[in-house]
């Protein structure tokens, strides 16, 4: 089959595009589906740069986010059938993250561990719902299943141009919040504002947490007067110090990653002064891919798909995660 394929760890160019890859071979309680989309994450970056601590068999195929129909069912399959169109969730309970410990979407075929299928709505696309996991996923978990954000809150999302970033401020305005979304180029910004951002910031250009002081007022430690109630931080680095400085008495800060350094520098008196809450969100589950589907089908959110690319150019969509060019997702359609 066709497939792009890792064969050791360093820059893009170590990702080899070739169609003769062997098939995959079914196992019970297994399937293998033919892919019709996947998606990338900046996990899959991580993945080809190496990661301390995660030693990833090779060749391996990357792609943790799949979405495609069943052409194979092994012994002890039941509750699907060949044709049925499916989503993976990526974690596999025994062996670890599609793409990551075993082959994942950028192929042709794929094997699947049953308990890892979710049936896809008719409604949906595969470039949808391929979009979803690990960024809308994140963000659903994050927002909706810890019910951190309410109408009316003051929201600030930072990074909020990528796959995490643009299902965060759908969300929040689904839920009724005022949204202060932050990029990093005047096109993304522009974008943001159509995706329905009540305030964008250019964070190469204004300091954010100067911004929200200036727009809300400084926050009080002695009343809930100035600054946001939430700010989504899944960046960390140098953003960490400014997230603290701007943020509400009694507000939230919500972290499911970062990005940009995870051992920042931190002050620990706005944590109590402020009596600040850090809400941590770890993955997701078949539950949040389930509601987030069923929010498509519905017509209350449509992901954004930045770029739909052949299987030969993925490596070039990895590129546009890795500069950080890219407007919410990667989709390649195998």
């Amino acid at each position: 089959m066709k497939a792009v394929v890792l064969n050791a760890h360093g820059s893009l160019d170590q990702l080899q595009w070739t169609d003769h890859f062997p098939d995959p071979v079914i196992i019970p309680n297994h399937v293998v589906i033919r892919v019709r989309a996947t998606s990338f994450n900046y996990h899959d970056v991580f993945t080809v740069r190496g990661m301390p601590g995660i030693k990833v068999p090779m060749p391996m195929i990357i792609g943790l986010d799949i979405a495609g129909e069943i052409v194979e069912l092994g012994e002890g399959v039941t509750g699907y059938k060949v044709g049925d169109r499916v989503l993976v969730n990526p974690l596999n309970k025994t062996k670890g993250l599609m793409g990551e410990m075993m082959h994942g979407g950028l192929a042709e075929k794929c094997l699947v561990a049953v308990d890892q299928l979710i049936l896809m709505p008719d409604k949906v696309s595969f470039e949808q719902a391929a979009a979803l996991p690990v960024a809308y996923g994140t963000a659903h978990r994050m927002i909706i299943t810890h019910n951190t954000i309410k109408k009316g809150d003051k929201v600030l999302v930072l990074g909020a141009s990528g796959g995490v970033g643009t299902g965060c401020v759908l969300l929040a305005k689904l839920l009724g919040a005022e949204v202060i979304a932050c990029a990093s180029s005047e096109d993304k910004i522009q974008r943001l504002k159509a995706l329905g951002a009540d305030h964008v910031i250019n964070y190469k250009e204004v300091d954010f947490s100067r911004w929200v002081n200036e727009k809300y007022g400084k926050p009080q430690r002695r009343n809930y007067e100035g600054g946001v109630d939430v700010v989504i931080n899944f960046t960390g680095g140098d953003t960490w110090g400014s997230t603290l400085r701007c943020v509400k008495r009694g507000g939230k800060i919500l972290v499911c990653g970062a990005t940009a350094g995870y051992d920042p520098k931190e002050d620990l008196r706005y944590i109590w002064s402020f009596e600040l809450q850090v809400i941590g969100s770890n993955s997701f589950y078949d539950e949040n891919l389930k509601a987030l589907m069923q929010m498509i089908a519905e017509g209350k959110i449509n992901p954004i798909i930045d770029e739909v690319l052949p299987l030969e150019k993925a490596a070039q969509g990895l590129k546009l995660i890795e500069d950080r060019e890219v407007f919410g997702k990667v989709i390649v359609t195998p």
